[in-house]
């Protein structure tokens, strides 16, 4: 019987691709379903976009992709994170420029909008506790949750160290449990 091909590691594909572009169609291949259930969890229809623009992102910036990390998907869940963020500012940036801003809206802090957009696309107990959520804590948690990133590919997604991704699911996860238990964790 003869042995399987190895399969390049997403980073031998992006490093491939720096001299042939065609080649970071395999890097989409591999992540596209997984970074755009990610995106359409977070932002519904407009996730299919988000998506897309993580991608063309990815492929802009692929010369300064770390080579010594193998996987892809902290760098990828990086910029999708920060994809979300941009999407919801800029949601709530055309609500308020249409004159469609909720009243209770007002004096809500930027994280707070964001994470009441991004909540209106989920359930509504997993959207109020997720809301009330600092940004940090929410984005740790649901790459931890929807991503299934580790610990470490948390870190390098959001760019902070491993043990203040430690703090902030550890944070979040006492905070939603006594959201829905009927509690309120501060």
């Amino acid at each position: 019987m003869a042995a399987l091909p190895a399969i390049e590691t997403d980073a031998a594909v992006i490093v491939r691709s720096r001299r042939d572009p065609s080649a970071f169609a395999e890097v989409f291949d591999r992540h596209w379903p997984a970074i755009r259930a990610f995106a359409v969890s977070r932002a519904g229809a407009a996730g299919e976009d988000v998506a897309a623009e993580v991608f063309r992102i990815a492929f802009d910036r692929r010369r300064s992709f770390d080579a010594s990390c193998d996987d892809a998907r902290p760098w990828l869940y990086g910029i999708a994170t920060n994809v979300l963020r941009r999407h919801f500012r800029t949601s709530e940036r055309e609500r308020r420029a249409s004159g469609r801003m909720l009243p209770e809206a007002e004096g809500e802090s930027a994280d707070d909008i964001l994470g009441r957009l991004e909540a209106e696309q989920l359930g509504p107990q997993l959207a109020a506790a997720l809301s009330a959520l600092p940004a940090g804590d929410r984005e740790a948690l649901l790459l931890l949750a929807w991503a299934r990133l580790d610990y470490a590919g948390i870190a390098l997604a959001l760019d902070i160290p491993v043990g203040t991704v430690r703090s902030r699911i550890h944070r979040a996860r006492t905070r939603v449990r006594a959201h829905l238990d009927g509690g309120e964790a501060r």
